[in-house]
């Protein structure tokens, strides 16, 4: 296993404990099979992460000893699984710094997060002329919604432009946010660039000139400490599955006073106080926003990935991520002619990092490094006009979590220098 040379310099903290890999590795029993033969590698966790048995056994347990529907239920189980479901909520709202149980919402991830805001918010808020701020390295969940909005109601849509070297460029950022913005949404971390954006300052920034601020944390959640009261942001959303939870599980955090204004996204039951024939009265927050039987297995399932992630320690697994990332950084730059997006240093980015060759396209990349047992991913990740600006249709993306380490990017470079001798490069 070859070592970190130092070139990189990489921030460390005496007082965070180094994570004890062999140990996080045998909590993820998907990585004891073997893919073709060879043992699996999976970098591709910037699309969705692995689950620990900790997860794995809370969803059969949910199932074995608490299923009931929620809320409404008197009975036995219906309150055990209204108090787990509800104990999530509670540790959701400390997880991000420790906002109101009222201000969490459960989505079925960051896209309806995000669209929720669009179609509640931004329907009664957002008028003929008004702004949207958006950045050009934005996911689509966090790009179509303001398109869409933007057209109908005859808004303008502004982008914050990205430098050579995959930040924000904020040259002409007063240009940009003006009294006319109404709503800045941008991504705390991107997944193509690994880039994380300066949110608390954007945010203070858009609120002088009295906007709303969106951040998409999808990215960003599971791999650093998060508390929304010191990004400033009036939203924010995240997913459980990229962070070892469940799919189907989202959450959005907003300011109360936000959300008590704003009108339900979906409608049917469990979101109403009183139904008459004539009229409807919504229930109180956070209910109001969590129409019809939710996915209660996997979000009682959620609550054992925080735990996970807590007593691993977010400071912990940022510091692994960062020591990984600049040590995967250096071995790929060491291959001739392989392009990396995105910024260099770790600590201002996060382990998401995409690459191309001038002479192989990334699918025949994946496929090649499938073939050998390594999960990567190819193609625009859900950013196509961020590729178009990089100049690519495709970039394969290798993305790193807690059970990586340097042997998968040993295993990673091994099998990209073989893959040139297979095409001949």
């Amino acid at each position: 296993m070859h070592t970190n040379t130092g070139k990189v310099p990489i921030p460390a903290d005496s007082h965070q404990p180094r994570l004890d890999l062999v140990a996080v590795k045998a909590d993820f029993p998907i990585l004891d099979q073997r893919i073709n033969g060879r043992r699996l590698v999976y970098l591709d966790s910037a699309a969705t992460s692995q689950k620990p048995w900790v997860v794995i056994r809370a969803i059969t347990d949910y199932y074995r000893k608490q299923n009931a529907n929620i809320h409404r239920g008197l009975h036995f189980l219906a309150e055990r699984a209204t108090a787990a479901y509800e104990k999530t909520r509670a540790h959701a709202a400390n997880f991000m710094g420790g906002v109101q149980r009222e201000e969490v919402i459960f989505t079925r991830g960051t896209t309806e997060a995000i669209n929720l805001i669009a179609y509640t918010w931004g329907e009664a808020n957002i008028k003929e002329g008004d702004e949207i701020v958006i950045t050009e390295m934005e996911h689509h969940a966090n790009l179509v919604p303001w398109v869409i909005l933007a057209q109908k109601k005859k808004a303008v849509l502004k982008q914050i432009p990205i430098t050579f070297c995959g930040h924000l460029d904020l040259s002409d950022i007063d240009n940009i946010i003006t009294p006319r913005t109404k709503l800045l949404a941008l991504t705390q971390m991107s997944n193509v660039l690994g880039t994380i954006n300066p949110v608390a300052k954007l945010t203070e920034l858009a609120h002088k000139q009295g906007a709303i601020v969106l951040a998409d944390g999808a990215q960003a959640a599971p791999h650093m400490p998060i508390d929304v009261k010191e990004l400033g942001v009036d939203f924010y959303a995240f997913s459980s599955h990229k962070m070892l939870g469940p799919t189907g599980v989202g959450i959005l955090y907003g300011r109360r006073e936000l959300l008590e204004e704003m009108p339900p996204f979906n409608t049917g039951g469990e979101m109403i106080d009183e139904v008459h024939f004539d009229r409807v009265t919504w229930a109180e927050l956070p209910h109001k926003f969590e129409a019809g039987t939710p996915d209660i297995a996997n979000v009682v399932a959620f609550d054992a990935a925080l735990t996970y992630l807590e007593e691993l320690g977010l400071e912990s697994i940022r510091r692994h991520e960062m020591e990984l990332t600049g040590y995967a950084i250096e071995r790929l730059s060491q291959i001739k002619g392989l392009e990396i997006q995105g910024p260099r240093e770790p600590a201002q980015r996060g382990g998401a990092i995409s690459f191309t060759d001038p002479n192989i396209h990334p699918h025949d990349i994946s496929t090649f490094l499938d073939s050998r047992g390594i999960a990567i991913r190819a193609g625009h990740h859900c950013a196509q006009p961020l590729l178009r600006i990089l100049g690519k249709t495709a970039t394969a993306r290798a993305s790193l979590y807690i059970y990586n380490d340097e042997a998968d990017i040993d295993a990673l470079i091994e099998a990209l220098v073989e893959m040139r001798r297979y095409f001949g490069v």
